[in-house]
């Protein structure tokens, strides 16, 4: 909970690998904060560090590291005043990770273990700590579950692990206790600021994940009935009316965007949390879900009729800094990245081995400057939201030229990366392509904003239809 920006407000997406549409694992978010909050993109090398230690400047967390720190990709914010807040990313180990998925607790639970506010870990810390020093997802979640029930947690969360195999949430629901589940291979779950996983099966250690003691501190505080199955949603979750419209009809869109075939109503407090996808899910499909805003549908916020009054919080909204997905499929990782509001922005395959950050990517502050991939993006959001139905069509134009630009190269490397073995050149072509990239992407949205601001000059309220013999 970063005091400076307020608690985030997030959606993500995991899809296990046979529902994908290339076998890969997936996860994704949607890091929601404020609309003028620029993110970096970075690439942290390989370090053995004497003395590594941790200290949060969001409260007071602190823990030692092991020396050895893998390398791993980031979206780190402009500033670490308030915290670094790394968010996301893919180490060199094919892990994942994406933190967090800010949630709420109720507070019958927290009565009796109460969230570690002063010293627990934040969102801010959980990357740094965990990434860089885990081989697997399943290693991902037992580190930073040690670390809940050593140190404690300060806020509710759910936190998003993914390697080559296994897609793995966990969430965490009060001080010192935490769930996680491995979402099924043929799965997908869309989460989206409640807490969400269902039954917990305590004999199957393939499939689920737990803290110490979780089952005893729900029986001795009389939290859920003994003869029924321990359901963690319906223990630590919340069930208030603001849910209804802040939280579930997110994963009603997104439900029914990959299962068309499954009705349900967006206000329903019984909304699965694992759901099977009506046709195999490509990142294309993934994206369109991180950015929904209820397009065709009667709560769209693009349409005039909405505007200041809407019924249902949309999945992408001005608030988002920054959406990802990350992909891990055999050898291959790609860090999908979208600076800003995800609807009006593109997603960036980026390799995350790279050992240099594009130019633009590295820069930002929390004043619009021109120099800034985040500041190109938010700039180009803001000339479309004078007139979504008037400019939409020209947003629209630009991303598809540059996801078919950026996704050509993508492949084109792909190709020159299966023929070289040297590891020093491999570097080098992961470097040359993510700069192309990144050049290609902002090239298309700089012509986009020339655009843009040329025909606004007509849309001022000073026009006169002037004589043309004057």
């Amino acid at each position: 909970m970063n005091t400076k920006i307020g608690r985030s407000s997030c959606t993500s997406i995991l899809i296990g690998k046979k529902a994908s549409l290339t076998g890969s694992v997936v996860i994704g978010r949607n890091e929601d904060a404020k609309t003028a909050w620029p993110k970096h993109l970075a690439f942290n090398a390989h370090k053995i560090i004497q003395n590594n230690h941790f200290k949060s400047k969001d409260n007071k967390f602190e823990m030692d590291l092991p020396k050895e720190r893998f390398s791993y990709s980031s979206t780190p914010e402009w500033t670490d005043k308030y915290g670094v807040f790394e968010e996301d990313g893919i180490n060199e180990y094919h892990v994942a990770m994406s933190a967090t998925e800010s949630a709420y607790a109720n507070e019958r639970v927290l009565a009796a273990d109460p969230f570690e506010t002063e010293k627990g870990i934040l969102e801010e810390a959980m990357v740094t700590v965990v990434l860089p020093y885990v081989k697997t997802a399943r290693e991902g979640v037992e580190r930073l579950g040690k670390i809940v029930e050593k140190h404690g947690a300060a806020e509710a969360d759910g936190i998003l692990f993914g390697d080559r195999d296994e897609a793995w949430y966990m969430e965490i629901g009060s001080g010192h206790h935490w769930v996680a589940m491995r979402i099924p291979d043929d799965s997908y779950a869309v989460v989206a600021n409640q807490l969400a996983i269902q039954e917990i099966d305590f004999n199957d250690a393939k499939n689920f994940m737990f803290s110490k003691e979780i089952q005893e501190f729900v029986k001795e505080n009389k939290l859920w009935p003994a003869n029924q199955s321990f359901n963690f949603r319906e223990i630590f979750g919340t069930h208030d009316d603001s849910d209804l419209h802040y939280n579930t009809p997110r994963v009603w869109i997104g439900q029914k965007l990959l299962t068309p075939s499954v009705k349900q109503e967006p206000e329903s407090f019984d909304l699965p949390f694992v759901q099977k996808a009506d046709k195999p899910i490509s990142i294309r499909d993934a994206q369109d879900v991180l950015c929904n805003h209820y397009q065709n549908t009667p709560y769209d916020l693009t349409n005039p009729k909405n505007k200041d009054n809407a019924t249902f919080r949309p999945i992408s909204v001005a608030t988002t800094q920054e959406s990802h997905l990350l992909e891990l499929n055999g050898e291959k990782m790609v860090h999908w990245l979208a600076m800003g509001v995800g609807a009006q922005s593109v997603y960036v395959p980026f390799y995350p081995q790279g050992t240099k950050v594009p130019t633009m990517y590295k820069y930002g502050k929390e004043t619009y400057s021109s120099n800034s991939a985040y500041w190109v993006f938010k700039l180009a959001s803001v000339l479309v939201d004078r007139n979504w139905g008037k400019y939409g069509s020209e947003l629209s134009s630009a991303q598809t030229e540059a996801r078919e630009k950026t996704m050509r190269l993508r492949h084109e490397y792909d190709a020159k990366l299966a023929n070289e073995t040297d590891s020093s050149k491999q570097t080098d072509l992961v470097n040359e392509a993510n700069d192309k990239m990144a050049k290609a992407a902002l090239d298309i949205y700089k012509k986009l904003i020339a655009k843009l601001i040329t025909q606004q000059t007509g849309d001022s309220p000073l026009r006169f239809k002037m004589d043309p013999n004057l």
